[in-house]
């Protein structure tokens, strides 16, 4: 009798295993959802060796990372059965906290550089076959973004509004009886040089140029970890 109740419950767990949620959900053509996620905003700083009159010579760092927010809408179109086309416009909230020292004397200096950015993400995603409830997948994409936080003059240093990155990441879609939750890490990389050069606001006071002038420029990195909703 024993062995006919565990018989009849192997059978059971059988069956359950092969118990699909939201089997059809990967066919239709399109279909919208939503994300929220932490980023972390980096900046890469290229030196040029420049040295002042009276001989400083200043290093731009960003040595921690501090967490951000973001949040995005999304519109998936199915191009088969492995390709999806993917935007996903949001906002991306963020901080970066840069050291300045001067390599000859060792004076240093701080800015805090807020971000509250428009960005316009566009995926290619190439996901493996479904095994259950579970399908990894791995993307990659372009994303334009524009920051909308306030310049203030005589700051040290100041960035672009506008930026175009690169885009690579992997996650992995978990099918769930009432929806789709993907985790998912992706690595932006920084196209264009964001450090603003022409400083008007600083003619009355040339010396605060020292630090734009030791750059020959800085791009922007990103890691994010999102939570997509579909």
């Amino acid at each position: 009798m024993a062995g006919l109740y565990g018989a009849v419950g192997a059978s059971a767990q059988q069956r359950n295993d092969k118990v699909l949620n939201r089997p059809y959900s990967d066919l239709r053509r399109w279909h919208m959802g939503f994300s929220v996620g932490i980023n972390s905003l980096d900046l890469a700083f290229t030196h040029n060796g420049y040295v002042t009159e009276d001989g400083q010579s200043w290093f731009m760092e960003q040595p921690d990372f501090s967490p951000g927010f973001c949040v995005t809408g999304l519109f998936n179109l199915r191009l088969n059965d492995y390709f999806n086309l993917r935007l996903s416009p949001g906002m991306y909230f963020g901080n970066r906290v840069i050291k300045m020292r001067d390599v000859n004397n060792g004076t240093t200096e701080q800015q805090n550089l807020k971000s509250t950015m428009v960005v316009l993400p566009l995926d290619v995603k190439f996901a493996s076959l479904r095994y259950h409830n579970v399908r990894p997948y791995l993307t990659a994409g372009v994303m334009g973004l524009l920051d909308l936080s306030k310049k203030r003059n005589r700051d040290l240093l100041q960035l672009k509004s506008t930026d175009f990155m690169l885009s690579v990441g992997f996650g992995c879609d978990l099918y769930l009886p009432f929806f789709k939750l993907c985790p998912e890490l992706k690595f932006c990389f920084g196209l264009t040089d964001v450090i603003k050069h022409n400083r008007p606001d600083l003619d009355d006071d040339p010396d605060r140029m020292k630090f734009t002038k030791s750059l020959t420029k800085a791009t922007q990195q990103m890691v994010v970890l999102t939570f997509y909703f579909e």
